[in-house]
Parts: C-alpha cells; structure tokens; sequence
C-alpha cells in the first residue's frame, strides 16, 4: 500500500508501528533523508537497518519475527517535506514495490 507522509525536519519521525508483527516498506525519494527500524522503548532501544535515501534506488526495511516487541520504521529529514513509501504488513516475501513510484 502506497503511502504519502508530512515528516518535519529534525528528529526521527516514525512513519509505521509494529507490534509482535512482520512488515516491508521500500522507500526512494527524498534524497538525502535517513530511514532505519527502531525496537523496543525508550533508551532501551536499539536501532537497526540504518540506510540513506539516493533518490534513485529503492531501499528496503524489513520488521521480522524478531520484533517481538515494539518495532518502529522511522524517517529523518534535513527540511519539512513528503514522504512516499510502500509498505506490506506480515510475512510476505517482497523484494521490490509492486508499482514504481
């Protein structure tokens, strides 16, 4: 399911929760923004699959059966701006976005 998102500048945004769940998202545009997934709470956190968006590639961030817990995909920007992502929920095996965007 294609998804726009308003994410202001500054911290992490979080643009999809998960809880005991799987989950895919690819994302593409803009360049320069940060994506990573976050599990579990508070400082007591840790962070996984930290990537930079090209703006011509797809990167791909995957929430698996590890997330027993809270598991966050998160978004950093550098200026207020739109983010466009597809994301399918559960234990589906995807390797690209079913439609280009």
């Amino acid at each position: 399911m294609i998804r726009v998102k308003r994410i202001e500048s500054g911290d992490w945004r979080t643009v999809e929760s998960f809880w005991n769940a799987k989950g895919t998202a690819f994302f593409r545009l803009p360049a320069g923004a940060r994506i990573k997934v976050r599990y579990g709470v508070s400082f007591l956190g840790f962070d996984r699959q930290e990537q930079v968006l090209d703006g011509s590639n797809f990167k791909k961030l995957e929430v698996g059966s590890g997330s027993l817990a809270n598991a966050r995909m998160q978004v950093r920007v550098s200026q207020t701006t739109d983010v466009t992502y597809d994301v399918y929920p559960g234990g589906v095996a995807v390797n690209s976005p079913k439609v280009p965007f």
